[in-house]
């Protein structure tokens, strides 16, 4: 009986003869950088904690009633806000046969991402309290919503005017907003809202370069999943209120010996038994929030150097 349909055809799920290539590079989005640590003020450590004097009182000045008045006294007055360093830090291992057989330098894809992962950590932290040591001040955005410098988005008649509501309530404290950090996606919102003058309010980079301008100040989207979308849409302020005190910058070191155990004392991994590597990330950052008087707002209670306008599904 005469054969049709015999044929030499290709097996997609597993050709021995016609292998599927790889590969040797990586779909992925670039490491996202920390926005606390472009924006905040960096200071220098050489202990694990330190002391940062800031204006706490103001003094006062009087006229003098006539030619024989009496003069008044007046007084000026600091406070320490403590920088107390707490340490960062992550542990990545790899069998060294994985090495071997990887088609591309394993290390080299690995060092961005804990350095991302570290900025987002600081991030979720400084701006919203997420997992914040105890020894560090305040967040960000609780300090702007505890002085009143908050408002829900929608609340004014677009979105150009709630920012415009919140940078007032800031300016009335006696503070400058001189940047913006927002939640991935906004700068879309942003392009489409006009000034009275018909003028855009945002102006994005046209460099290429991530960013753009809010207003004429700075702004910079958040994508390092650091920003808390539940609470905020846009966070402002004087950045330079935000105080990042640097022990130990970021710095890495590989392992060829040593053991991986949990909190029982379990060993998990044995580096030299089990012909492993492991890359150890360490950093050792502070965090403050620095509130000064000022001649507009001397409560430090009703003061903030922030403002934040609140996603709709804020809880504080």
């Amino acid at each position: 009986m005469p054969t049709y349909n015999s044929l030499i055809s290709r097996d997609a799920s597993n050709d021995p003869l016609v292998p599927t290539p790889v590969s040797a590079e990586i779909i992925q989005e670039l490491p996202a950088q920390s926005a606390i640590l472009q924006r905040a003020a960096r200071v220098p450590m050489s202990a694990k904690s330190q002391r940062q004097p800031v204006l706490d009182v103001m003094p006062l000045a009087y006229f003098v009633g006539g030619d024989t008045g009496l003069k008044q006294t007046s007084a000026q007055d600091w406070k320490n806000v403590d920088l107390v360093a707490e340490e960062i830090a992550a542990i990545v291992p790899i069998p060294e046969a994985y090495l071997d057989d990887a088609q591309m330098p394993i290390w080299g894809q690995v060092k961005p991402r804990l350095t991302e992962a570290i900025g987002a950590l600081l991030d979720g932290a400084c701006l919203f309290g997420i997992n914040k040591p105890s020894t560090w001040s305040p967040s960000v955005y609780s300090s702007a919503v505890a002085a009143g410098n908050a408002t829900i988005a929608g609340t004014g008649d677009d979105f150009a005017q709630d920012v415009t509501v919140v940078a007032e309530k800031v300016a009335q404290d006696g503070f400058a907003v001189n940047g913006f950090v927002s939640r991935a996606g906004l700068t879309w919102k942003l392009n489409g809202l006009r000034s009275t003058d018909g003028h855009p309010i945002y102006q994005p980079n046209l460099q290429g370069a991530p960013g753009g301008t809010l207003y004429g100040y700075p702004m910079s989207e958040l994508t390092n999943g650091g920003f808390d979308t539940s609470e905020a849409e846009l966070l402002m302020g004087d950045w330079r209120k935000a105080i990042i005190g640097v022990r130990q910058d970021i710095s890495f070191k590989m392992f060829t010996e040593g053991v991986i155990s949990d909190d029982d004392g379990k060993v998990i991994l044995n580096l030299m038994q089990q012909d492993s590597v492991a890359m150890r990330v360490v950093a050792r950052f502070a965090f403050a929030t620095a509130n000064p008087a000022t001649r507009l707002n001397t409560n430090s209670a009703t003061r903030s150097p922030f403002g934040v306008v609140q996603a709709t599904t804020a809880a504080s």
